[in-house]
């Protein structure tokens, strides 16, 4: 299991609320980033992922754009 997860979301998207659930859903403790208030996390978002969409997944140091569950899957060794 990963020793950290971190998720920069906005609170009007979809992808990242399911993401999110996708994460609790397996008992998966993750910080989450309200880029949408956080100007200076937005700003690590972009730099980590390379663009300034939402979801953004961290984890472990893997960074993993939008909500791809098959990726996120491996990552989380599930």
């Amino acid at each position: 299991m990963p020793s950290k997860v971190m998720i920069y979301s906005t609170p009007t998207c979809p992808y990242c609320t399911r993401a999110k659930q996708f994460l609790k859903d397996r008992n998966i403790e993750f910080e989450d980033i309200d880029v949408s208030r956080d100007q200076a996390m937005a700003e690590e978002m972009v730099s980590k992922s390379g663009q300034m969409g939402v979801p953004v997944l961290d984890i472990d140091g893997e960074i993993i754009v939008g909500f791809d569950k098959e990726r996120i899957s491996r990552a989380l060794g599930l």
